[in-house]
Order: C-alpha cells, then structure tokens, then sequence
C-alpha cells in the first residue's frame, strides 16, 4: 500500500515541475503577400539579387575591401554586436529562474542580555553558518513565459545586427560610388576648364588683334571663371566625402587610395519571390521576433492571476565556540509556501491589459513593417529599371552637345556665325555631363539600394539557439512545444 502511494506521487511531482502554460501559443498573424511586386512595366522574376553575397555584386576589390573593414571595424559594427551579447547575457538572467536559488550567510553576533531576575550575565558571542534555498515551482508557465520573450528579444537583437550590418554595407557602398562619380564630376570640371582656357587665351589673342571683341572675350573668361570655381568646391566635397566612408571604416580621417577605375553596372537581376522578403530582411524578422516576445509576455502577466508555489530550506551551524562551529550545533527547516494575490486594487488586471495592448503594437509594427518593405522594393526595382532609361537619353543628349560644339567652332571659323554660338554650346555641354554622370551613379545607388531592401547577404537559415538548446521560434514554428494554453 505504501508502494503505490509513493508510485502515486511520482505524476503528482512531475505535474507539479512541468505545470501548465498561461497565455496564447505564437502564431504569425496573416499578411497580404502579393504575388509579384508592383514595377512599373515589368515583373520580377524567381531567382534574387539577395542570395547573392554582396562582393558578387559589385566586383570591385576595394569596395569590398572597404566594406570588409567596416564590418570589422566600424562602430556601428561593433556596438551592434556588444548589445546582441547584452541581450544574451539578459536572456541567461531570466533562464537562472528555471534553477534553485542557494545563498550563504556567515554571521557573528555578541551579545549580553540580562537574566530572569534582572541580573547581568556574561556577555557571549554566537557564530552562525547556513545555506538557504528557495526554489519557485513554475505551475502556471510564468517563468517559461518570462524565458520565452527573453529568448525572443536575444533573437531580435541578433536581427537588429543583421540589419545594422546590412545598412552599414550599403552605406559604405553608397559613400563609395558618391565618390567615385565626384572624381568624375572633378575630371569633367578639369577638362571643361582646360578647354575654356584655351577659348579665353584665343579670345584675348584675336582681342589683342582686333579680330574679336571685348564683348565675346569678357564671355568666355566668365566661362572659364565659372567652371574653374568648381574644382575647388568639388575637391572639397570629395574630402568631405573620404571622411564619411572613413568613419563609417572606424578609422581616423585619411586619403582612400582608388587607383582602378570603376567596375561596370552589374546587369539587371531579378528580385525574387515576395514571400522571401519576410525571412530575408533582417527588420521583419526582428519585427517578427519583437512580436513573439510580446506574445509571450501576456502568459506570464495571465500567470500572475495565479498563486506561487515556492520551496525553500535552511541548513546551518550555530556554536558560541568558533572552533567548534562545524561540529556541534547544526540545524535545518525545509519548507513550501503558497503565496497568491487576494486584492491588488485592479493592479494586475490593468497589467494583463497592458500587455495585450503592447501585443497589439508589435503587431501593427510587423505588419508597416512588411507594407514598408514590399514598398521599398517596388521602388528600388523601378529605379533600377527606369534609370537605364534616363542613362541612355542623356548619354545621347552629350554626343548632341558634343556634336553641336564641333559645329559651332567649324561655322565660327568659317565666319558663318559669332561665337557666341560656342560660348552656348559649350556651356550646355558642361551641365550635360555632369547630370549623365550623376544618372550612372544613380544606377549603382539603385543596385544598392535594391539589395538592403531585399535583405541582402543574409541567407535564409534554420537560426540556432543558445548551445545546448532547442532551436528557436521561426516564422511557423514557435520556440518550444509547450503543453496546450489553459
């Protein structure tokens, strides 16, 4: 009889350990996903530029030598990965709870007190030894809860990084073709001053001869003015410029060596499936794992409705006699308590309630977050598509301009018109170039643009937990297999 008594105890304990789990299991809330994204004239197709690593791309070794120093060093780099071990260190915190707690105290305590009749006694001194433990029973999941959000947040700040990771990338490659097309823009200035030059050193020679007038060579040193007045100021920006990408780099203020020329346009590259999107871009999984914390956060608010099962336990020595402490003296107590709300005045009520409504938030704030994404897409999508347009009318509008100079010279030479008519046609060159080679830089911003709107660089994986653990929650998997919600 006794036997099956104890055998009886044995589910009564494990019911006791495992408990039940308040609060609603995780599950994704729908979203519209369109089928296709929404370009201007054109469809995406399966295969994406995101499973691409970056440095395939842009074949260019010092962009990727750039953005390689970046990752390794840049302080936004770094600061990422100090607060994903921050949230790591947070989720060990709230993962202790699973365990006993143990605690020592070591005491010495001097004292005199009278006797019965008022008498003095002799002052002594007790030394005291222990080791307590309290241990709360997670019946009603409030603890697995508590673990669940901060192993939702630890995956969130790993995403976080992801994306800082993902925008430091495209903010170095960014900075880099700016770079580049300002060395351009400083190549066309040189050239057309050149050029300008050699029109103002004529003028003033003809003037001298009294074959020109003082009217058409005061123009032409305005042009020359006003285009040599650009070196400097693009000269500037480019220092500008340096700067930024060196401390993007997380180094101090230095000259950025780019003695290759520019590789060219990486050919178009479909985008992809928009259901990818929501497992490639690091903010929608952070969004996403924001959202399975707050889920979770409302079973351990339910639980707290509940009572809590704690056990707790003293085991120690006390002796008047140091020397002796640890062999004379000894004592314990082994205890449970049961401690439960009985009237809070609303208190936690309103707090099951402010969770659920910090629930509601994430959600809407996964949801724009997604709507955002699949609109910057579509737009990055249509500028890579809708620049090679714009790239081709005006490298055409140039060899008109360059056409038209040629033209204006011969007719000025044969003394079929001023030059004011070459005075014009330069000057609309001049512009011309520099608005064609800002469109090229445009395309590279756009390719980049497209690839951190797609998520970029971080394949789509199976995220492992913490060693030793079970893989964490995913968009269709919740992080455990919990018993069902009560």
């Amino acid at each position: 009889m006794m036997a099956m008594r104890k055998l009886a105890l044995v589910p009564l304990m494990g019911i006791l350990l495992t408990g039940c789990l308040m609060g609603p299991d995780y599950q994704r809330p729908p979203v519209t996903t369109p089928e296709q994204y929404y370009i201007a004239q054109g469809v995406a197709e399966a295969k994406s530029l995101a499973d691409l690593p970056w440095w395939e791309v842009f074949d260019d070794p010092l962009l990727k030598s750039l953005v390689d120093e970046a990752l390794e060093n840049g302080f936004d780099a770094r600061i990422a990965a100090a607060r994903v071990e921050e949230s790591r260190a947070r989720y060990g915190i709230e993962k202790s709870a699973y365990y006993p707690q143990l605690d020592y105290r070591l005491g010495v305590d001097r004292n005199k007190l009278p006797d019965i009749d008022g008498n003095d006694t002799q002052a002594r001194t007790l030394y005291t030894a222990n080791v307590g433990l309290s241990w709360e029973i997670d019946l009603w999941g409030r603890i697995r809860r508590l673990n669940e959000a901060a192993k939702a947040q630890y995956l969130a700040s790993e995403d976080a990084q992801r994306g800082v990771l993902l925008s430091l990338t495209s903010d170095v490659a960014t900075a880099y073709f700016q770079l580049r097309e300002l060395d351009v823009e400083l190549e066309i200035a040189k050239r057309t001053t050149l050029a300008f030059q050699d029109t103002y050193d004529l003028f003033s020679r003809r003037l001298e001869g009294g074959a020109a007038s003082a009217l058409e060579t005061s123009r032409a040193e305005a042009n020359l003015r006003s285009v040599a007045a650009q070196i400097p100021e693009l000269e500037r920006a480019i220092v500008a410029k340096e700067n930024q990408i060196n401390f993007l780099l997380g180094r101090n203020p230095q000259a950025i060596v780019r003695d290759e020329p520019m590789t060219p346009l990486p050919p178009p590259i479909p985008a992809g499936l928009p259901s990818q999107l929501l497992e490639r871009r690091p903010d929608v999984r952070q969004a996403e794992d924001e959202m399975i914390a707050a889920n979770a956060n409302i079973g351990a608010a339910k639980a707290d409705f509940f009572p809590t099962l704690s056990l707790t336990g003293i085991f120690g020595y006390a002796s008047h006699d140091l020397n002796d402490l640890v062999s004379t003296g000894n004592f314990y107590t082994f205890g449970a308590g049961l401690l439960g709300p009985l009237f809070q005045g609303g208190r936690l009520k309103r707090q099951y309630e402010a969770v659920k409504w910090q629930w509601e938030q994430a959600k809407i704030r996964y949801e724009a977050t997604v709507a955002n994404a699949f609109g910057e897409v579509s737009t990055f999508l249509t500028d890579r598509m809708k620049l090679e347009t714009t790239v081709e009318q005006r490298a055409l509008a140039v060899v008109s301009y360059q056409e038209a100079v040629r033209v204006a010279n011969l007719r000025y030479l044969s003394g079929l018109s001023s030059y004011f008519e070459v005075l014009e046609a330069e000057q609309q060159l001049f512009p011309a170039e520099n608005l064609l080679a800002q469109s090229r830089r445009d395309q590279f911003l756009a390719v980049v643009n497209l690839y951190r709107a797609l998520g970029g660089g971080w394949q789509v994986e199976e995220r492992n937990g913490l060693p030793g653990e079970e893989a964490p929650a995913t968009a269709d998997r919740p992080a455990s297999t919990p018993p069902p919600a009560k």
